[in-house]
């Protein structure tokens, strides 16, 4: 048996009352409350660059493929379906899928209020599967294939300031020469709280944008792409663009709307932040605990020294005391802080104001390699920091500490 662990165990605070009891329930509370929190950080940051990046992500996909133009117009130029990238973009095995898209600018009329507003026709290819968690009401177009959809779906916003509901008919005069308007069915609202699309953008069947512009059927202003890990854009980007048409640019969602994820970027260094802070205050705390528990057992280090036990053997000692109070935290730490992402994420006990965050209730993302090595991060640095008291052990004459009161 380890005869520096038998000891660290019998002076746990288990086995010992008073003030050194409080001071190991105060040592794991302190790594207990540094842990939880700095997991919790993690879960909520997490979830809140996951839920804004899939809502932009569902609107536009990871890369947009389009038509060199000079100019930025709303509308795009036409590009073909028939186009080799299209026809053989499976053959880039990172990309999941490819939808076609095209816009029409034009103005919305309600019974009381005109808006402008950009259409964004998309077909049947659109993955409505991913945008379905922003609808709040209703249902996804309706595609045909013998005609035109006169189907659409409306943001909320924009809902609100025509003073419109789910089934209402409105008119859309489109801005072109000479103008042209169409009669439209809302079937749904949206709701993203990104005022990139909440503002301007309703969803309607690109077939009518072909009509309105006399494009033919093979005709589209763009193609949305879609990638396996767009954690991997950036290494993506330079083969995607080799395997384009010649005539086309590719253009990077999160360039498009650089100042939504630059923002979600710089969210990052507050929790790194938060993390070096909260490593300090447990080393520091550890530190002064264990420095604590040394001169309290000023005696019994005298004892031990007088009957031959060397100074690597009592340091052990004081080592083992810190790690067994660390473990604890650490078990705490972890209980705490995944107990109240489960709650959170199943009840939504802490709410949000959407108009300022961009949704209604705290996300929870788990990303549990950072959870692992967060633990791991803890132990290490708390556990390094404890020889820096325990070398004082050394200093400490018998026949002085024995007599020591």
């Amino acid at each position: 048996m380890n005869i520096s662990y038998f000891i660290a165990q019998r002076i746990s605070f288990k086995r010992t009352g008073g003030f050194t009891g409080t001071i190991h329930r105060i040592a794991v509370a302190s790594v207990a409350i540094g842990l939880a929190i700095t997991m919790i950080s993690f879960m909520i940051l997490g979830g809140f660059q996951n839920e804004i990046s899939n809502k932009v992500f569902s609107f536009t996909g990871h890369f947009q493929g389009l038509k060199f133009v000079s100019g930025n117009a709303f509308e795009e130029s036409p590009i073909s379906t028939n186009s080799d990238f299209f026809k053989n973009h499976k053959d880039l095995g990172f990309i999941n899928h490819v939808q076609v898209f095209a816009h029409k600018p034009g103005l919305l009329k309600g019974d009381e209020e005109v808006e402008g507003v950009l259409m964004k026709g998309v077909g049947p290819d659109f993955d409505s599967l991913s945008f379905k968690t922003s609808i709040i009401q209703g249902r996804f177009i309706q595609f045909s294939d013998s005609s035109a959809s006169n189907e659409i779906v409306l943001s909320k916003k924009i809902a609100n300031k025509l003073l419109l509901n789910l089934g209402d008919q409105v008119t859309m005069y489109f801005v072109q020469e000479p103008p042209r308007f169409r009669r439209l069915t809302i079937v749904g609202i949206y709701e993203t709280f990104l005022e990139n699309f909440d503002d301007k953008i309703l969803l309607g069947d690109i077939q009518t944008i072909r009509n309105l512009n006399g494009w033919s059927d093979d005709q589209v202003g763009g193609y949305e792409i879609f990638v396996d890990d767009p954690k991997k854009m950036d290494l993506y980007s330079e083969p995607l663009y080799d395997f384009l048409d010649f005539d086309l640019k590719l253009i990077k969602v999160t360039e498009k709307y650089m100042e939504i994820f630059d923002w979600l970027l710089l969210l990052n260094n507050n929790v790194y932040v938060f993390l070096t802070l909260i490593l300090f205050v447990a080393a520091f705390n550890m530190v002064s605990i264990l420095f604590i528990l040394i001169m309290e057992r000023t005696q019994m280090i005298g004892v031990l020294k007088a009957v031959g036990a060397k100074n690597a053997q009592i340091r052990s000692i004081f080592v083992w005391n810190g790690v067994r109070i660390i473990g604890r935290g650490l078990l705490l730490g972890n209980a705490i802080g995944l107990g109240f992402g489960w709650l959170q994420e199943q009840f939504r006990i802490i709410p949000l104001d959407p108009e300022n965050y961009y949704m209604s209730f705290v996300p929870i993302h788990w990303n549990w390699p950072v959870f692992i090595i967060l633990n791991l991060v803890v132990l290490l640095v708390t556990t390094l920091v404890l020889f820096i008291p325990a070398m004082l052990i050394s200093n400490i004459k018998p026949i002085k500490s024995i007599k020591f009161d």
